[in-house]
């Protein structure tokens, strides 16, 4: 797929043919000197070269000077030109595909190979190992079974090398096409002259037992990206309109209507509008169990309506819809790279070149100390064998791709390799109350007033009328729980402590009034008995709000920190306000909150509860879930600023929220992890998204993300021990090429296994 991106522009294609960290790099310097080009990664793992371009040339042409540059390195171009109409079409799920066909094709061309290698190397191994084996002229054997496997075999390494090498480059091609010939060419030379010992087997056995190992790693590695092709291949082909007509999911459009019978899978994100069922949403959010759906509950495209009929209603579709948006957030966190990572890539640049000068090193001693050219030459070839970039390589890429793609599948959206090494140096996790630790649905509890039945009445109905322009959990309960609100105008938020508006018929003589509804903060004064009756509920986890009421003066609304304009001159004037009435409201904790906080303090980590309730009722929630820490009464202006504070007293902050409010402070921590049933601000703000809204999947994105990086360290602790311990083995000349051939392959196969078992990570509840 190739998209191009506004400012500054990206250009994506997917790349065939690449082998090994070498051959990326290669691709990587190719792109990079190209005029209008400001930087290039190339990702051997997710396979894609993502370019930034400053704009000076038309994307066409430089696109096709990509083109040009990776094919004339020997490596194919999987993406559709710009100007073919299956270009705008095409998909990561159409992307993966390409390579699935791709990595077919090369994984049946190296078993053909390997085939032929094996069949003719075996015989050979026998015949040069075995003195009872050999008779006059078995010399000339030898070299008829080696030639085809070195050549035909060995084929996709030399042809590799030799378009690296046109282009000043070196890969692991490289390596083994310097090794096997050398063998090869030696032997041959010796046989021709009739002196010396030849060495056929061993530029077969090299590339046999190469071609081997990288027939499995080819194999292994096509199943890293299983979790994305999963979710970008869970849609539905087809949706069936209300009239019956069955259409396209391509050709939905917003507003339209869709029937979802009882197996089928909900063809995109929308609103249910008529039936109700039980969704599997387990692809998307990672929970097992169905979730009951109804009128009025969003549903997300890709998951599975298990039983019941419903009608949706499409709120998004296309590249807009979440499966969508979950599928290109984990392929470009994919296609990122660690620091650990960079510091891997500069070491495998300079990798092979040095690799050979230790060759020509080990030849030249070895000449010297011992005269002996056979010793000195397998010496040499065992060195260039046993090396291994490719380990390097595909340490950090293959973990980071294996480990973000089971994320995917556990609901956990990993936004970049950098979210792995932060989470090792967490300290403190800081969690925003109501929508993240608490559902976030809240109903009024209880309320109170010292006015007659009908006057309480009439307030509480004006203060829903209030509360209905809010979008605050508080304000909806308030505003469901009470009936016939009144008309009202000139309304007016005060972001973390309430708001007001005129209200019709809301005063004490029936006329209008400036009712305020809100906190504490909002009120001048209030009766001694509402004090005491807000005091008792807020000790027990209830959140109180306060309407007061008094006549409007001139246009303005008045009451503390409601300004009315109507003073001299236009000077603000601040009217005392007296709290009338309060409202408790309830909100739950959500289940498994208290085993999440248990998790996270058994890592070591400081866990914080953040609110802009006050201090008792966030005390009260603080104390059911066993949280030590409670900053409350924080506006939401303010939380950056105590994130900001915890790192400035050298701690490393991961912030937990769901919502508008929170953006800020999810910006401002170390880590910004967003509770996936929060505002879509939230989840952009975040590096880690919590699809599923359980606050456990912290804990679970802590684990992997650790599990994750763990892999990586051990990736690259084995590709830098394995070379630095092979290495002086080679050139001391205790392994054969043969065994340092072997050695190659397993340094690289270790490295993929280990990174594919990440796939079986389970959270521990």
């Amino acid at each position: 797929m190739t998209t191009i991106s506004e400012a500054p522009q990206t250009i994506n294609l997917a790349v065939g043919g690449m082998t090994c960290a070498g051959c990326a790099s290669t691709i990587q310097r190719g792109l990079a000197i190209l005029p209008g080009v400001d930087g290039a990664v190339v990702n051997i793992a997710t396979r894609r070269a993502t370019v930034n371009v400053d704009g000076t040339l038309e994307p066409e042409q430089l696109e096709d000077m990509m083109r040009a540059a990776i094919e004339g390195l020997g490596y194919q171009v999987l993406t559709p030109r710009a100007d073919d109409p299956a270009h705008e079409a095409m998909t990561l799920s159409d992307e993966h595909a390409a390579h699935i066909t791709a990595d077919a094709a090369r994984i049946a061309d190296y078993r053909r190979r390997v085939i032929v290698g094996a069949t003719l190397a075996v015989p050979l191994l026998l015949l040069s190992m075995i003195p009872a084996l050999q008779f006059s002229g078995w010399a000339w054997v030898a070299a008829a079974l080696a030639t085809p496997v070195v050549f035909y075999s060995g084929w996709p390494f030399h042809r590799s090398a030799v378009m690296s090498a046109r282009h000043g480059a070196t890969t692991m091609d490289t390596l083994v096409t310097v090794g096997s010939l050398a063998a090869w060419t030696w032997s041959a030379v010796a046989l021709v002259r009739g002196t010396g010992h030849v060495y056929f087997e061993t530029g077969a056995v090299i590339v046999t037992l190469i071609l081997l190992g990288k027939w499995f790693e080819v194999r292994s590695t096509a199943h890293a990206g299983d979790a994305i092709r999963a979710l970008s291949a869970r849609q539905s082909a087809t949706a069936t309109l209300e009239d019956g007509t069955v259409i396209q999911r391509d050709a939905l459009e917003m507003g339209m209507r869709f029937v979802v019978r009882p197996g089928e899978i909900i063809a995109t994100d929308g609103m249910v509008v008529e039936g109700e069922a039980a969704v599997d949403a387990s692809l998307v959010t990672g929970e097992s169990a169905p979730v009951a759906v109804t009128v009025g509950t969003e549903v997300v495209g890709g998951t599975i309506a298990s039983d019941g009929s419903l009608t949706v209603e499409a709120t998004r579709v296309g590249s807009e819809t979440m499966l969508s948006q979950i599928a290109r957030m984990v392929d470009e966190a994919q296609s990122g790279k660690a620091d650990v990572q960079r510091l891997a890539d500069r070491i495998a640049s300079i990798f092979v070149p040095v690799v050979m000068g230790l060759s020509l090193i080990t030849l030249i001693v070895w000449l010297i100390a011992t005269g002996d050219a056979t010793r000195s030459v397998a010496a040499a070839v065992a060195v260039l064998i046993i090396s291994c970039p490719c380990a390097l390589g595909l340490a950090t890429p293959l973990a980071v791709m294996v480990g973000v793609g089971r994320g995917a599948q556990l609901g956990v959206l990993i936004r970049g390799p950098r979210v792995l090494e932060d989470t090792r140096t967490l300290t403190h996790v800081v969690l925003d109350k109501t929508g993240t630790l608490t559902t976030g649905r809240m109903s009024v509890a209880d309320q109170t007033s010292g006015l007659s039945d009908d006057g309480a009445a009439t307030l509480f109905a004006a203060a829903a009328a209030v509360e209905a322009r809010s979008e605050h959990p508080v304000a909806k309960a308030i505003a469901s729980a009470f009936e016939g609100r009144p008309l009202l105008k000139g309304f007016r938020s005060f972001p973390g402590r309430g708001a007001a508006a005129t209200v019709q018929g809301a005063g004490a003589d029936g006329g209008i009034a400036d009712v305020t509804v809100g906190s504490h903060r909002l009120f001048d004064s209030m009766p001694d008995a509402l004090a005491q009756w807000a005091l008792a509920r807020e000790e027990t986890g209830h959140t109180v709000v306060y309407v007061g009421r008094s006549v409007p003066l001139g246009a303005g609304l008045i009451g503390t920190g409601v300004i009315d304009t109507a003073g001299a001159a236009g000077a603000p004037v601040v009217a005392p306000l007296a709290a009338e009435a309060a409202i408790a409201v309830r909100d739950t904790t959500k289940p498994g909150a208290r085993e999440a906080i248990v998790a996270l303090k058994a890592r070591g980590l400081v866990v914080t509860l953040l609110s802009g309730d006050n201090q008792r009722v966030a005390a009260a929630v603080a104390s059911e879930l066993g949280i030590d820490n409670v900053i409350a009464e924080v506006l939401p202006s303010d939380k950056a600023g105590v994130i900001e504070r915890l790192r400035a007293e050298g701690g490393r902050v991961a912030m937990v929220g769901d919502g508008v409010n929170d953006a800020p402070a999810l910006a401002a921590a170390d880590i910004g992890i967003a509770v996936g049933t929060g505002a879509d601000v939230a989840r952009e703000a975040s590096d880690l998204t919590l699809v599923s809204g359980d606050v456990r999947a912290v804990d679970d994105a802590i684990g992997l993300a650790r599990r994750t990086l763990g892999t990586i360290r051990g990736n690259l602790f084995w590709a830098f021990a394995y070379n630095v311990v092979a290495i002086p083995l080679a050139a001391s000349g205790l392994l054969n090429p043969m065994i340092a051939a072997a050695a190659m392959g397993g340094s690289s196969l270790f490295v993929v296994g280990n990174s594919l078992r990440l796939r079986g990570y389970t959270p521990k509840r």
